[in-house]
């Protein structure tokens, strides 16, 4: 008798695939700058929401999405489809609209999406400057970024979505305020982030942040965790910190012995790589995960009993 599909076992490599930094940082930077542009039109469009969840996207069964955003009385929704390898523009009267993602300047997609954003009736005018890029580059004569590998994007979607899975059994554990999973378009890490409830000192700023939206982000303690795909020299990474940073966290014993603490991030880092090749990948997550917390909740005494759920068995 011959296996069928569903017999057939799913190696952690086909769930988690490799990402190496080396294979795609410039299909990288074009995504990022491409996401810089729609989420632009998500910050234009949305009202103001604590800790700038108002400018988040999402990541969906296909790729990410802005969720609905009010433009008058319609709404307008745009998704990178990273299954199809399309630009999906909708609006609630049916309008619909399609780029290719395929390579192209940051300059075209830019023109490309203001222009079909003109057609559907649904006229959005941003900021044109890239936010956390050195040396930025107007979006309208960017010439230069123009990598798109679909296969290397559609792996970046592929660990998002399993990010965003573990991450959700991670964030089930907690009753107190806790942010969505939502990924960050400056620097495209996926993010999810719990707070003690309690205020905290005033930020002292990040480069390339306004201070309002920093202070705003930080108003109250929080230990964050996230997903972030790397750089050039610098590989996909699982990182969490907190803030303000409670004397003791960064000696603190974390789990698993790859992980560690950066003292030139602020961070505790665990590398994507060790991750995937782990024999339980899920796991190996959960327990960076829970224990990075357990360092912030302990060294800065949160109300552990008051916000926190026993996990399941599930």
């Amino acid at each position: 008798m011959q296996p069928t599909e569903t017999d057939v076992p799913i190696r952690s490599s086909d769930v988690w695939p490799a990402l190496p930094q080396t294979a795609w940082s410039e299909t990288c930077a074009t995504l990022q700058l491409w996401m810089q542009i729609v989420g632009k039109v998500r910050l234009a469009l949305m009202p103001t929401i604590n800790h700038t969840w108002n400018v988040t996207l999402y990541p969906t069964v296909r790729g990410l999405t802005t969720s609905p955003m009010p433009h008058g009385t319609r709404m307008l929704q745009i998704d990178f489809d990273f299954m199809e390898h399309v630009l999906l523009l909708e609006t609630s009267e049916g309008g619909r609209s399609t780029i290719p993602l395929k390579p192209m300047t940051v300059a075209a997609f830019y023109q490309q999406v203001m222009a079909e954003l003109d057609g559907l009736g649904t006229s959005v005018r941003i900021w044109h400057m890239p936010v956390e890029i050195a040396q930025p580059v107007p979006f309208e004569k960017d010439h230069t970024h123009q990598t798109y590998d679909a296969e290397y994007a559609q792996r970046f979607w592929r660990i998002l979505l399993q990010t965003t899975r573990v991450f959700t059994i991670f964030r089930a554990r907690f009753t107190g305020k806790v942010s969505p999973i939502h990924l960050f378009w400056r620097a495209m890490d996926l993010a999810c982030t719990r707070f003690s409830g309690r205020a905290a000192p005033e930020h002292p700023g990040l480069a390339g942040l306004p201070d309002r939206v920093t202070r705003d982000a930080y108003s109250h303690e929080v230990s964050s965790c996230g997903f972030w795909p790397g750089a050039p020299g610098i590989e996909p990474l699982f990182y969490s910190y907190a803030y303000p940073e409670p004397p003791g966290y960064a000696q603190s014993a974390i789990a698993p012995v790859h992980a560690s603490f950066d003292s030139s991030l602020g961070e505790f880092v665990l590398p994507y790589e060790d991750v995937r090749r782990s024999a339980d990948p899920d796991s190996t997550l959960l327990q960076f995960l829970q224990s990075t917390y357990d360092a912030a909740a302990n060294c800065a005494r949160w109300d552990r009993t008051a916000l926190e759920v026993v996990p399941s068995n599930r």
